[in-house]
């Protein structure tokens, strides 16, 4: 028997995703990003991503159908992304993705972003056997949750307290005269550079608990690059980037695997768009491998927001038999990642 086609619809932040996926395979995946309408701001404008979703979200459908080869009546199901994220993005998404359920009756899932971004690793990885612990890591998030079901519970275990990882990257690439968003432009100077050349703080490293700190991180290399140019002196990009990024590679894998530990878990999966820096890869599979933990990351492709893991995540509720969510179910800007669906269906007969 053939799996349902489910069509995934992602607009949290600034990349308008539409992905496909038949069961756990992926068709397509396509991705329209506003970054470049941000970078002269320094960071993502709500407004500006908002109107970018509303240009990109029918062409961006249009062409993963093409790509799957595929039409929009082949669909079987719609997921989006509910929450969290900015609000007026993810109503962009939210009503494209009613719109579609309505036209086609077809059932509709409001799921979370942050479950999202575990369940696309299937579709690289093959079937994720819980329990598990992920390591969530991107912009807006830090995030430590244990996996008993990717299709109804998530329990979390720590977050951050403050400035997220990616949110760190950002606001020390700008430090440093580095384009936005900083993720790819730290990692590529951090390359050339000593992690070691500079004794950045490890925010909340042995404090007992799973959550994160990068505001310190972040203030501390602003000091520093301060200091050194007010002595006259260049600074170091390339040292700087390095020493940055091992501290926050070496935070984030650290608790991860103590997190593993304490929680009798032998898997550890890494999602978000910080997923795809190649330190924290290193470091994670090092760790990981020293622990006696099976690591899961997906491509770095898979990492950064898209449609593919909104489809994912539907087609694991779909074949778990998890009823769909009620055509008024609202965008939630601060979803709680212990909800993996927005409110279902009562009255099963809704969609006909």
């Amino acid at each position: 028997m053939t799996a349902p086609l489910v069509l995934g619809i992602e607009t949290s932040c600034d990349e308008t995703g539409a992905g496909l996926v038949r069961g756990r395979e992926l068709l397509a995946d396509a991705v329209a990003s506003s970054v470049g309408e941000h970078a002269r701001f320094g960071g993502v404008v709500p407004e500006v991503a908002s109107r970018a979703h509303l240009e990109a979200m029918v062409p961006a459908v249009d062409r993963a159908l093409a790509t799957a080869g595929a039409r929009l009546a082949d669909v079987d199901a719609i997921a989006v992304t509910a929450g969290p994220g900015l609000a007026g993005a993810l109503l962009v998404g939210v009503c494209a993705a009613k719109a579609y359920s309505l036209a086609l009756g077809k059932p509709v899932y409001g799921i979370n972003h942050l479950a999202a971004h575990i369940a696309v690793d299937q579709l690289e990885h093959g079937p994720l056997r819980p329990p598990a612990v992920a390591l969530l890591v991107s912009g807006g998030h830090s995030s430590l949750l244990l996996v008993d079901d990717l299709a109804g519970r998530l329990t979390p275990l720590g977050a951050t307290i403050d400035d997220a990882a990616g949110e760190a990257y950002d606001k020390v690439a700008r430090l440093l005269g580095l384009p936005f968003p900083g993720g790819p432009p730290i990692d590529q100077a951090a390359a050339a550079g000593d992690p070691a050349a500079v004794a950045f703080p490890r925010g909340k490293y042995r404090d007992q608990t799973f959550d994160f700190s990068f505001s310190g991180l972040k203030t501390a290399v602003a000091r520093w690059v301060e200091a050194r140019e007010g002595a006259g002196l260049a600074v170091p990009v390339a040292d700087v980037a390095a020493s940055f990024q091992e501290a926050v590679a070496d935070v984030l894998t650290r608790k991860a695997v103590d997190a593993c530990r304490a929680s009798g878990v032998d898997q550890l999966v890494i999602g978000g768009g910080v997923a795809a820096n190649s330190r924290l890869r290193a470091l994670a599979a090092e760790r990981c491998e020293a622990a006696g933990i099976r690591l899961r990351v997906p491509r770095p492709g898979l990492c950064t927001d898209n449609g593919a893991m909104v489809a994912a995540l539907g087609a694991e509720l779909l074949a778990a038999g998890v009823p769909p969510s009620p055509l008024d179910f609202p965008a939630d800007s601060s979803m709680s990642v212990t909800s993996v669906v927005a409110a279902q269906v009562d009255e099963p007969g809704q969609y006909g």
